[in-house]
């Protein structure tokens, strides 16, 4: 029970109780759900508590994997909303099409990518993938399934958008796939010896190619300082339309008891990565897999920073400020002597999600993975914390495990308007730590006045 309903990042408490689809689905149509007691559960990829409800259940979705229909012309899927990613790829490779967007996983549920409005490589292209969902179904407390879309129930439409499960319980949705060519990945590595000369081809890349992400050597201090890779990629126009096996030949199948990601690993790793992906700036030919998803070929990689997990800080600051700002963040972090295994650096486009809470915004975001070492990277996170928002940008709330309240409400100012359309029966963690004590603090200063 514990294992299975825990978050990736293996930080948190994991869900002390949950039930089943069906049970959640009748606890609702009658009524019988108690205030803040559920939470819909995907495939618990989130890294924090925001898929966790410590005070009543999750509602395990997994059982909903039909997919109910496809149009090969349109590209139109309908399917529930425990169907992972993975399945999609396949159903709908030998047809042509691909998700419009995908996160760093493929394991991740069809409801789960729609409450968290989850982004990709190329969002300069595509925005999130909320900006490809046509219609859901979303069952309520009042018993009620509402048939959502931009036109029918669009204020429910736009909050459950990037609305954390926080809205009732995603049933089915309607989603419309990308044609593609192939699978297959016409990906370039281009080296760059640091942050200025990566802001200089950043906008270009994007403009030139349907995918652009940049990996960072953050460990490297100095002259190295801020020195990369810069992965771009297109779908090759020659390639392979069946979608690969999805589970990981290689896995972690125990819990070691300690950080086995330390510096001394961390450093020899980034320097292996960055000879071996970057020796040759000449266009490769490369599986989706790997491109997309290659921390998944490990199963269960996360349990290698031991049993206290990790944390993941992902932020996004204006393009204008980004230079500076960026650079800051990664120095926070080497002057603290914590160590990132995976450091992802993107810039996002202008493309304008639907949802009422979208992390996602014009500017840089930048990823940083920092196993559990206690207060010390309590305090780190909290740092970075202000450099992103004193910047007049953004923490991502499903990566986090840890936030404040006050960071949560500089980031999105409209929290209060998704409190407004929550289901009073649904409450997680994260909303309790962040939203919920705003919301205490407004009603007892208004209560004093």
């Amino acid at each position: 029970m514990a294992e299975r309903y825990q978050s990736f990042g293996l930080a948190t408490s994991p869900a002390a109780r949950a039930v089943t689809a069906d049970d959640g689905v009748a606890m609702l149509k009658t009524r019988e759900a108690k205030k803040d007691g559920l939470l819909a559960y995907g495939n618990g990829r989130s890294y924090g508590d925001s898929c966790q409800n410590a005070a009543g259940a999750v509602v395990d979705m997994r059982s909903l994997n039909r997919i109910r229909a496809f149009n090969p012309e349109t590209g139109v899927i309908e399917a529930e909303a425990g169907v992972l990613l993975s399945d999609i790829i396949a159903h709908a490779a030998p047809y042509g099409f691909f998700p419009a967007v995908v996160p760093g996983t493929q394991f991740v549920t069809l409801g789960g990518a729609i409450a968290n409005d989850v982004h990709g490589k190329n969002h300069h292209r595509r925005g999130t993938f909320g900006c490809h969902v046509e219609s859901f179904a979303l069952l309520r407390s009042d018993g009620r399934t509402y048939r959502c879309s931009a036109t029918d129930h669009a204020r429910l439409f736009r909050a459950t958008i990037g609305g954390m499960g926080l809205t009732g319980l995603i049933l089915s949705a309607l989603v419309r796939l990308m044609r593609v060519p192939s699978l297959d990945i016409v990906e370039k590595a281009t080296p760059f010896r640091d942050l200025g000369e990566f802001f200089g081809l950043a906008e270009a890349a994007d403009q030139a190619n349907e995918y652009a992400v940049a990996w960072i050597d953050q460990l490297a201090g100095g002259r190295n300082s801020g020195r990369g890779l810069l992965f771009t990629g297109n779908h090759a126009e020659h390639g392979s339309h069946v979608a690969s096996h999805a589970t990981g030949a290689l896995s972690v199948p125990v819990q070691p008891p300690f950080n086995v990601l330390n510096r001394p690993f961390l450093t020899a790793f980034n320097a292996a990565y960055r000879w071996k992906k970057g020796r040759s700036s000449a266009p490769r030919h490369v599986g989706y897999q790997g491109f997309f998803f290659p921390l998944d070929g490990v199963r269960d990689w996360n349990r290698l920073y031991g049993p206290k997990g990790l944390f993941q800080h992902q932020s996004v600051v204006p393009e204008d400020t980004a230079r500076q700002v960026v650079p800051a963040l990664l120095a926070a972090a080497r002057k603290a002597g914590q160590g990132s295994f995976l450091t992802v650096l993107k810039r996002f486009g202008s493309i304008r999600s639907p949802a009422l809470l979208s992390f996602p915004r014009p500017g840089f975001t930048l990823t940083l993975d920092f196993p559990n070492r206690g207060a010390p990277t309590l305090a780190l996170l909290s740092e970075l914390d202000r450099i992103t928002v004193e910047a007049g940008g953004a923490v991502n709330p499903y990566k986090d495990a840890r936030m404040g309240a006050e960071i949560l409400a500089s980031s999105f100012p409209d929290w209060q308007r998704l409190e407004a359309l929550r289901d009073p029966a649904f409450m997680s963690s994260f909303w309790a730590r962040t939203a919920k004590r705003l919301d205490g603090r407004r009603a007892a200063a208004e209560a004093a006045e």
